[in-house]
């Protein structure tokens, strides 16, 4: 399935969030269960399914890691398991390091030690975005390090949840 499609959007990076839950909410009206009430069985059936994909597709193209791994997929490149080439030596350095001074910033409830990876990780993950919406600018099939930019966006996304639970932690406290 392609999400933008069935969405009636172009295969693009950039997407404009209000208009994206503006265009879901009509589709979500329009096939709605109540407007199917008096409709044949096999239309209902369908309407329903219709609703199903795009609710998927919605949240496809609404989160930036799901949107990216559905350009890569229509462009042709694989990616997942086993089929990504592995990360750079330098980032998987700059992952350890992130990792130890958040433990260490959680062990010693310094909350400023955790707002400034916060931010640091927030900024990378903003230049990493900014990287993927030029590949998908262009229309070539993106090459190996276009990939390893969707793995520093899982990283930078796991990173900043692991961050907000230790917020979270120093906030009880």
């Amino acid at each position: 399935m392609n999400p933008f499609s069935e969405l009636g959007l172009a295969d693009t990076f950039e997407v404009d969030v209000k208009a994206l839950e503006k265009t879901h909410r009509d589709l979500s009206r329009a096939l709605h269960p109540d407007r199917y009430v008096q409709a044949p069985a096999g239309e209902r059936r369908v309407a329903l399914e219709r609703a199903v994909r795009v609710n998927e597709a919605f949240r496809a193209v609404k989160d930036p890691l799901s949107r990216a791994e559905a350009l890569f997929a229509l462009r042709g490149t694989p990616i997942g398991d086993g089929k990504e080439p592995k990360p750079d030596p330098d980032f998987l350095m700059d992952v350890l390091e992130s990792r130890e001074a958040l433990s260490d910033a959680k062990g010693e409830k310094n909350a400023a030690a955790v707002a400034k990876l916060k931010a640091a990780a927030e900024a990378n993950h903003e230049r990493v975005l900014a990287a993927l919406g030029a590949v998908f600018a262009k229309p070539e099939k993106p090459d190996e390090s276009a990939v390893k930019l969707l793995g520093k966006l899982r990283f930078f996304r796991r990173f900043l949840e692991e961050v907000s639970d230790v917020e979270d932690d120093l906030d009880a406290t």
